[in-house]
């Protein structure tokens, strides 16, 4: 089985804040599909950001230097790639999500020619995922985020994730944290999630005004995530602390674990460098007894390596992912009851909506 064919193509799709219909943004995704001698086709994906030169590092470096591999050598693959996407020190950035593509999307090709999931591939940990759901959106006012709160709960979710570190302020953000805690109960499990917004004294600070709210765990808290801070604020509050979904490769779980700064792994297989480099995380988190979460909006792409993995615990359910994937995919996986089944179709079991992709087509 010998790969034949690298397209690539951008699409744009709408979506908005539930309730307030306020556009969260212009979602943009990078579709990969590799096809084989074989006729197999399997889909990649990137997403949201530099759309355009993740898809011309895509289809003008690393889909020809592909062509003619065999997708299962995924190692050898993956040697002659790295010195097209970085010729001396770490891959970043554009580098890492135009891999991610092409990884993904082999991924979906040996799934689909061994009759086996990708979630099946990584070790058949679980056929499902339990899931949380980002849905606190700062658009929300405080109303709105507990009316929303009580109609995921109505839909069988007991995992939600609100936004902290927003424009309203720490003050605000943390009186919206108490209001939606009052609200849903200390049955419902409640993160937050502040993007990387927020300087290390800020990150304390609210840490110490949201601590009595039992909250599940602290994402992405700090800017850039710095290791050293991260391990400081690590060691002076009592919520977990989660990262990785923007630059999660192996070599920054690494420091993170090196300056004791991290409680949960959150890679992201669309910024990564696919599910290859994903794996070799998971790995990670095993050895040093992590559990192994998802966040940045994955959906499918991520869902299968938190089932993959024993020590794999949540999917993430980001309300505007949600809506892109029921576009771009034919009938994608939904939840039932706040858990996600794998597809049974083998690979990541999707596909694609192809008059949907004609709609949403991006020219350069």
């Amino acid at each position: 089985m010998l790969i034949k064919d690298v397209r690539v193509s951008v699409h744009r799709f709408k979506n908005a804040v539930p309730l307030i219909n306020k556009p969260i943004e212009d979602d943009f995704r990078i579709i990969c599909e590799i096809e084989t001698d074989e006729g197999h086709v399997g889909i990649g994906m990137a997403s949201r950001f530099l759309w355009h030169g993740v898809a011309a590092v895509v289809a003008n470096h690393l889909g020809p230097a592909v062509i003619g591999m065999d997708p299962r050598d995924l190692e050898k693959i993956h040697a002659r790639l790295q010195p097209l996407i970085s010729e001396r020190g770490a891959m970043t950035g554009i580098n890492l999500a135009g891999l991610s593509c092409i990884d993904l999307a082999l991924w979906d090709i040996i799934g689909k020619a061994s009759g086996r999931t990708v979630a099946q591939l990584l070790g058949g940990a679980k056929d499902y995922a339990d899931a949380y759901v980002t849905y606190g959106f700062a658009a929300f006012e405080t109303e709105h985020l507990i009316e929303m709160a009580r109609i995921l709960i109505g839909r069988g979710h007991t995992r939600l994730k609100m936004l902290v570190g927003t424009a309203r302020g720490l003050v605000e953000d943390a009186r919206r944290v108490a209001a939606v805690r009052e609200a849903i109960g200390e049955d419902i499990l409640l993160a937050v999630d502040a993007n990387e917004g927020l300087r290390p004294e800020e990150a304390l600070r609210i840490a110490k005004m949201i601590e009595p709210y039992n909250i599940a765990w602290f994402e992405d808290p700090l800017n850039r995530v710095d290791a050293r801070d991260l391990g400081n604020l690590r060691k002076r509050t009592s919520i977990p602390l989660s990262a990785g979904q923007m630059d999660g490769h192996s070599l920054r779980f690494r420091e993170w674990v090196e300056h004791d700064a991290i409680d949960i792994f959150m890679p992201n297989s669309m910024y990564n460098g696919g599910m290859t480099e994903t794996r070799r995380v998971a790995h990670l988190s095993q050895i040093y007894n992590k559990p192994l979460s998802d966040a940045g909006g994955g959906g499918v792409w991520c869902l299968h390596h938190v089932a993959g993995f024993r020590n794999g615990t949540l999917a993430e359910i980001h309300l505007g992912t949600e809506q892109v994937e029921e576009q771009m995919f034919v009938d994608p996986p939904r939840a039932v009851n706040g858990r996600v089944a794998i597809p049974d179709a083998p690979g990541f079991g999707v596909t694609l909506n192809k008059d949907m992709l004609k709609e949403t087509l991006v020219t350069a």
